[in-house]
């Protein structure tokens, strides 16, 4: 199943290019790179310089980069447990 903007939330989101539009902590707002953790709860953004960041997804809201270009803006809430349990969900 292909990334597309109506199926985002049920899937991986490991290496997807992500920005941080609103959070929280005004110190992670603008901060872009790319997610290469996911739990639960938190993200782990790679920025380009090479830091790392490690965002809680209930108190933001993101911009991801699907693989073929196209933008999508999702609540953190709405990303929040596993993949594979967002998957469960969505069957049910």
């Amino acid at each position: 199943m292909r990334h597309t903007k109506r199926n985002i939330i049920y899937h991986e989101l490991i290496g997807l290019k992500i920005r941080v539009l609103e959070h929280s902590d005004p110190g992670l707002v603008g901060v872009k790179g790319i997610v290469v953790d996911e739990t639960a709860k938190t993200l782990l953004i790679e920025t380009r310089d090479g830091s790392r960041k490690r965002v809680l997804k209930e108190h933001g809201v993101y911009e991801f980069i699907l693989p073929g270009g196209g933008k999508v803006i999702i609540r953190g809430v709405q990303i929040l447990g596993r993949p594979e349990y967002r998957l469960k969900n969505m069957t049910q």
